[in-house]
Parts: structure tokens; C-alpha cells; sequence
């Protein structure tokens, strides 16, 4: 009788390279995924467990919320008295609730600054009673954990310009590294797809299996998520995945840019209570808003000059996916523009929406909790694949020996 010859089947070109790619980048940039997903793993949960940790300063005294609350102007100088810092405040947030205090922030930047500590001059969160003036807490965001947290996963702690292409890179390696997973993962038949789903681990005695197991079947069920957090963190690095978006919600490759509005009533001397007075108005025009937001000195985040008054008005806590826009005159305090979120257009409201996507938020708690887990998963993957190459490496060490 002849012998029958078990032929192995032949595996496909695109398997091959998928394998190569996989192995190339995560050798290469295994570290990077690593730090980049524990960091933003662990910065998830940020505002419950701030909100947990800060409950004093959030909160004033209930017999104080019956009173009126101090203006913006007095308050203003009583933090900047007191604080005696060399930079001017640049912004308050206002909750719509009553018996939550008022935050006032310093925030300046040098841009010239190689890493984040050099560049971040001051980044300072003061929380006040507004009935009193009391200031109820300082904290220092510049080295608090979950902002040290946010520039490690944005941008390994350098200037952020740049720092963002050392990170963005990377990721969009793991972007294909996810992808080619997936290629690899996928079986070839029905019989290989039993142990694809499930772990089964009765017979199984060798760490190395397990640890294959472990990269194989985790990677798939977190791949998915992990490609919306990856493409949602590439976003904030890249112009032309931003342009790519627009492009496919509205059809330009830009959102609208706001017009210079001038109000013909300007006075040449600002009105004192210019910040009171375009708070009012918010407040009757958002009541049922979380929170609002309005600069102090003049200038954004990035130091530019402002001509008018922008203020930012957020529906939910701890969500910018719901964001109204107001413009006010900054000589006379009149209104001129107000942009609610139902009448932006869909490549805008996706703009507002994408850093609540990438953190899960989004979704609410649940949300947080898959991206969690998703997580926990893609910080694993480097060392699990690292852990299987090394396997292989030790075999055919021993192979060669024999």
C-alpha cells in the first residue's frame, strides 16, 4: 500500500506579509503602544475619580447659595491678590448649578520649549466661592497626575507641536499592525474557528501556549475598539485625517470659519461688568446646560488675540460633544452670534464629539468601562507579542543547536 502523504496547505501572500508587518512594527514600536495605551487607560476614569478626590473644593456651603454671587471682575482680583502669580488668569468656568464653585485658571505657554515641562509655564485650576470670594483649593494641573497622564499619551512628555508626530506615528503602525491581526486571527475553516473564540485550556500545560492564546483571541475582540481609539487619537496629530472626516460629513475639507463679527455700538472704554453681563445672558439662554466657559485675558489657549468675547457652553459634565458657541462683543457686552450645537453641521459636531469618542465617554459610563478593558488589552498586546516572537527565537536556537 502507498503512503499517503499529508500535504500542508499552502499559506496565502497575503498572510505571509500580513505576519512580517506585524512582527516589523511591533518589534519596532511595541514600547511606544505600550506606554501610550497604559497612560490612556489609566487616564479614562480621570473625572470620577477627581470629582471623588476634589468633592470639598467642587462644592460651597448650602447656606451660601441663596446669596448672589460676587462678579466675575471682584472675584477676579481677589484670586489674582491672593495667588500673586506673574501671569494674568485666563479663563473661569461657571457651573449652571448653584451649589457647585466657580474655576479660574492660569494658563500660559512657551512655545519654544523642547519638552512639556519647559513649555507649560503655568497651568493652575482655583476653585472659588462665589458668594464669598473664598478660594476653596489650588491645585497644580502642571503636575497633577492625570495631566502628566494626558501629555504622555499625547505626546511622551515633549513639546506638543511635535511631540504629536512621535506618538502619531506609531500609532498609525499599530493602526496596521490591527489590522494585519486580524488577518492573521481569521481562520481558515470551521474547524480552526473553535479555538479562535474561546480559551481552552484543559490540556494545555505550556505558559507559551496560554500566552499565545492571550495576543491571539484578547487582539480580536479588542482590535475593533482599538481601531476607533487609534483613528479617533490620530485626528488631534494629523490635518489630513482631520480634512478626511470633513470631507466625508460635509464636503469640504474644512469646518466653517467664523467671521469677524463687529457690533456697531462698541464703546471705546469696556464696561466693567463685561463678564457679568455676558454670563447673565448665557445663563437665560442655556439654563439647562452643565457649564460654561469664559476667557479672561483676552487671548485662546494657543495665545492668540481675541476680538471678541467666544464663550463655550457645555450640555453634560465632562463632555464636549455637546458644545454651544455664544459670541460677545468685548467693549459693550452685546450679543453677537449664538451657535447652538443642533445648527452645526455634521463635520463640527463630529470635531466637538472626537475626544469624547477616544476617551469612551461618549457612551457614557459603560462606554468608559469597554474602553477600559479595551484598554488594558492593547497595553498588553506588546508584551504577549514580544513574549511569542521571543518563544519562537528560543526554538529555533535549539533547532540550530541540534
Amino acid at each position: 500500500m502507498k503512503k499517503k502523504h499529508h500535504h500542508k496547505k499552502k499559506v496565502s501572500s497575503t498572510k505571509k506579509w500580513s505576519a512580517k508587518l506585524h512582527l516589523w512594527f511591533g518589534l519596532s514600536v511595541g514600547l511606544i503602544v505600550f506606554i501610550v495605551s497604559l497612560s490612556g487607560t489609566l487616564y479614562v476614569f480621570k473625572d470620577e475619580v477627581q470629582n471623588s478626590l476634589r468633592k470639598e473644593a467642587i462644592y460651597v456651603n448650602k447656606e451660601n447659595v441663596g446669596s448672589k454671587p460676587l462678579s466675575i471682575e471682584v472675584l477676579r482680583e481677589k484670586v489674582s491678590l491672593e495667588l500673586n502669580e506673574k501671569f494674568p488668569l485666563s479663563s473661569v468656568e461657571i457651573p449652571l448649578d448653584k451649589a457647585k464653585s466657580y474655576k479660574f485658571l492660569y494658563y500660559e505657554k512657551n512655545k519654544k520649549g523642547w519638552n512639556y515641562f519647559d513649555e507649560v509655564l503655568i497651568n493652575k485650576l482655583v476653585y472659588v466661592n462665589q458668594y464669598t470670594g473664598e478660594i476653596l483649593s489650588v491645585y497644580n494641573e502642571k503636575y497633577d497626575f492625570f495631566t502628566l497622564l494626558k501629555y504622555i499619551h499625547w505626546g511622551l512628555l515633549l513639546n506638543s507641536d511635535w511631540g504629536k508626530y512621535v506618538v502619531g506615528i506609531p500609532v498609525v503602525l499599530f493602526i496596521i499592525m490591527l489590522i494585519t491581526g486580524i488577518v492573521l486571527w481569521w481562520p481558515q475553516n470551521k474547524k480552526m474557528r473553535k479555538g479562535r473564540f474561546s480559551f481552552d485550556w484543559k490540556n494545555v500545560k505550556t505558559w507559551k501556549r496560554k500566552n499565545y492564546d492571550l495576543h491571539n483571541i484578547l487582539g480580536f475582540y479588542a482590535s475593533f475598539i482599538a481601531l476607533l481609539m487609534s483613528v479617533t487619537g490620530i485626528y488631534f496629530a494629523y490635518p489630513w485625517v482631520k480634512n478626511t472626516f470633513n470631507v466625508a460629513l460635509s464636503g469640504s475639507t474644512e469646518l466653517p470659519k467664523e467671521k469677524e463679527i463687529k457690533s456697531p455700538d462698541s464703546l471705546l472704554v469696556k464696561n466693567n461688568a463685561i463678564f457679568d453681563l455676558t454670563a447673565g445672558e448665557t445663563r437665560k439662554l442655556y439654563a439647562t446646560s452643565s457649564s460654561f466657559r469664559i476667557p479672561l485675558n483676552g487671548k485662546t489657549k494657543k495665545g492668540k488675540e481675541l476680538k471678541n468675547i467666544p464663550i463655550s457652553v457645555y450640555g453634560q459634565d465632562g463632555r464636549f460633544s455637546e458644545r454651544n458657541q455664544l459670541v460677545f462683543d468685548k467693549y459693550s457686552g452685546k450679543l453677537l452670534a449664538n451657535k447652538p450645537h443642533q445648527k452645526l453641521n455634521n463635520a463640527e459636531k463630529y470635531a466637538n464629539a472626537n475626544y469624547d469618542i477616544h476617551t469612551g465617554s461618549y457612551f457614557g459610563l459603560f462606554g468608559k468601562i469597554i474602553w477600559f478593558i479595551t484598554g488594558l488589552i492593547c497595553t498588553s498586546l506588546p508584551v504577549t507579542g514580544f513574549l511569542v516572537w521571543l518563544g519562537k527565537q528560543k526554538k529555533k536556537g535549539i533547532k540550530n543547536v541540534q
